[in-house]
């Protein structure tokens, strides 16, 4: 791609940005730092399937079909719709933007009632691949949050040739199990209330009886200053209907606190992940001002980013949902690291 082109898709995205600006964003600093409620009214068009690895996969796209590809990850307990925003503004600039429902949310479902409902990260990090193949997509721009975050971090440290660049919410979050036996500090053990409680059969019956009402205590608890309506939530709150859907999310947090086993065949994989592979992409890590949810210091993890590298902190009060809270700040920070 030319430096022209870049320079007016550069230039496209600010005036688009700024019209939709005008009537909802209040200047809170810098250009890349804007705090933007939801628009509950924006929706997605119809959305796809396609057969990718074990799953077939629920997503939704926009833009143009030939444009540079952005994959835009989402996490726990959330949905699609936190990129609501996003993905128009993208798609606006010339992006075609992949937003994809993970295993056990929405849409996507497991091709074969034999396959484990596993949810360790090397899994959910390959199910990004195996869509990039079913969508001929040699390598895209992976840009998400939460464990949407974790799985762009695992392809960009694992299969850099398939990230062309990388934008991930709370910076470095590619774990272990063995890390996550490690003890912390009470205040940051309490914040994991919930990974304790789903490692329970209690937790495990409790979240399948009231997955509605406890995702919405999460939005609140990690949110604490983003005011959304109940229909932004119930919006979201449709795609834990999965049938999967419980059984991914316990499997996820007993697999990292080793109460679980993930399956022997990803083993060379999580070997890999333990030793905290160095991402070489160019990046940019984001972080809310009011994020409420478990989550690192940005000078903890800066030099795990050995390629071109910047952190920004989004202000006015923005949360753990940053891409739904901020998106102007998101997308900025996307077709910025995107033309880099």
């Amino acid at each position: 791609m030319s430096d022209e082109t870049n320079l007016d898709r550069r230039r496209f995205l600010g005036g688009a940005l700024t019209t939709i600006a005008a009537a909802e964003l209040a200047m809170i600093g810098s250009a890349h730092a804007q705090a933007v409620r939801p628009r509950s009214s924006t929706s997605f068009g119809p959305l796809k399937q396609i057969d990718a690895g074990v799953l077939d996969v629920g997503y939704a796209e926009a833009g143009r079909a030939d444009g540079p590809p952005v994959i835009l990850l989402h996490g726990w307990p959330y949905d699609i719709y936190s990129f609501v925003d996003v993905a128009p503004m993208l798609a606006s600039a010339g992006y075609r933007v992949i937003v994809p429902y993970v295993r056990g949310y929405g849409t996507t479902r497991f091709l074969s009632g034999e396959t484990p409902r596993n949810g360790q990260q090397s899994v959910v990090a390959l199910d990004v691949i195996a869509l990039m193949d079913a969508l001929k997509i040699e390598n895209a721009t992976l840009a998400g949050f939460d464990w949407g975050a974790r799985s762009a971090d695992i392809v960009a440290a694992l299969w850099p040739e398939r990230c062309k660049a990388l934008v991930s919410v709370s910076g470095y979050l590619i774990g272990s199990q063995e890390a996550g036996k490690i003890p912390l500090p009470p205040k940051a053990e309490l914040q994991w209330w919930y990974q304790y409680y789903l490692a329970t059969e209690r937790g495990r019956v409790g979240y399948e009886k009231s997955r509605h009402d406890f995702a919405k205590l999460i939005w609140q608890l990690a949110s604490p200053k983003w005011n959304f309506d109940d229909a932004t939530f119930d919006r979201s709150a449709a795609s834990f209907d999965n049938p999967d859907h419980v059984a991914i999310v316990t499997h996820n947090y007993r697999w990292r606190l080793a109460l679980a086993q993930g399956e022997a065949k990803y083993d060379d994989l999580e070997g890999r992940l333990a030793e905290g592979p160095v991402i070489t992409v160019p990046t940019i890590t984001l972080e809310g001002d009011a994020n409420g949810a478990p989550h690192p210091e940005p000078g903890s993890y800066a030099k795990k980013f050995s390629g071109k590298y910047s952190h920004r902190t989004i202000t006015g009060g923005v949360g753990h949902n940053l891409p739904q809270e901020a998106p102007q700040a998101f997308a900025q920070a996307v077709v910025d690291v995107a033309e880099s």
